[in-house]
């Protein structure tokens, strides 16, 4: 902190917030229990980091410790420094407006940070770089950056090591344009982010290839972006098409349930149906909604058993509307043995007669 406080006028630092009723709350309970400790000064430094990280109550505390430290050390009159403490900023000096910065109810540092930016474009600062490794912020700053004035510029010092580059998300936002880039949150949040899976061996190059020959799909995006509840029809219309292209782009199907048929039809295989992948990534990208909003500080937010999670004690993913198929399609279990049954047999695995589907045609007792 002090080398940057050396090149610029203002320093924020944004910490993430952990709330304990969300799906993000969940998803870190995966990774395990840790250790509780208190964070003081007099306390020993960890020696198991992982351990100590899992436990937000330690996250937390360490934030506010860190915060404090910062605040009693910076001495600079010339500059300023704002850092977040929980839904609250602190400021040094005090700066006057603080309004479109707290209270904050954003759990992420990601989307959070974007809101300081805003917010030093506002008040005099042209020039904001922004130090990230994580690509959601990148994807963040190209949809601020055509939000600002033509005369402010926003940078990213991203990566680490040899990958580190500097990023101009100015530029990148004026080469896409200001609706593909506005959108752009919402395409990275429907084909695969933090919170959300991709799409079964579809990346981002792919995915982007067939944005680029289906154009409505940012108007489906951005609609999306400001939908209050449900997904509207015509956007769901759309991003079916966009979907059925990432998989076949010489489909003629709109219906995405048709399109799966097909393939399903010509390997009959109950095993390597994959379950509908749409649906799941458009109900759990809840993060749809945080994005569409991030230059609020407290975004109006469905909670997320609204959006494809169920609750049971933690939130889990609810992955699918459709029947499974191995209940669904059961009838199209068949087996190849030749005399009779033997152990590794479908049908008995299944616990099925054979039919006429088999070599044996149903006549194996």
């Amino acid at each position: 902190m002090s080398t940057k406080l050396q090149t610029v006028s203002r320093l924020d630092l944004v910490w993430d917030t952990y709330l304990a009723n969300s799906s993000k709350g969940s998803t870190r309970a995966k990774r395990g229990q840790g250790v509780r400790r208190r964070v003081v000064a007099a306390a020993t430094i960890p020696g198991n980091w992982q351990n100590f990280l899992r436990v937000d109550s330690n996250k937390t505390e360490l934030f506010r410790f860190l915060s404090a430290a910062v605040m009693e050390w910076f001495d600079q009159e010339d500059k300023e420094l704002v850092i977040t403490d929980g839904e609250a900023v602190l400021s040094k000096p005090i700066l006057p407006d603080l309004t479109s910065l707290a209270p904050c109810n954003h759990e992420g540092a990601d989307s959070r940070m974007l809101l300081h930016a805003s917010h030093a474009a506002q008040h005099g600062h042209h020039a904001i770089p922004i130090r990230t490794v994580d690509t959601d912020v990148v994807v963040l700053a190209v949809s601020l950056a055509q939000e600002l004035q033509p005369e402010d510029k926003l940078w990213l010092a991203f990566g680490t090591g040899e990958r580190f580059r500097y990023l101009a998300a100015h530029e990148i936002a004026a080469g896409l344009g200001r609706e593909k880039a506005h959108a752009l949150p919402m395409f990275h949040a429907l084909t695969g982010c933090d919170t959300v899976s991709s799409f079964a061996t579809r990346g981002k190059k792919t995915a982007w290839a067939v944005w680029t020959v289906l154009p409505e799909l940012t108007e489906a995006l951005l609609l999306l972006s400001s939908a209050p509840h449900d997904i509207p029809d015509d956007a769901m219309r759309i991003i079916e098409r966009f979907v059925i292209l990432l998989y076949d782009r010489t489909s003629k199907y709109t219906d995405i349930d048709k399109a799966r048929r097909k393939p399903f039809a010509r390997k009959n295989n109950v095993a390597s149906l994959q379950p509908r992948q749409l649906w799941r990534n458009m109900s759990r990208g809840q993060c749809i909604k945080v994005w569409g909003q991030i230059l609020k500080p407290a975004p109006e937010l469905p909670p997320p058993t609204n959006w494809g999670w169920s609750r049971t004690g933690q939130y889990t993913p609810y992955w699918t509307r459709l029947p499974e198929a191995a209940h669904s399609c059961i009838e199209l279990v068949s087996c190849k043995c030749k005399k009779g049954c033997v152990r590794l047999c479908k049908c008995k695995k299944a616990d099925l007669q054979c039919t006429a589907l088999c070599v044996c045609e149903g006549y194996c007792t």
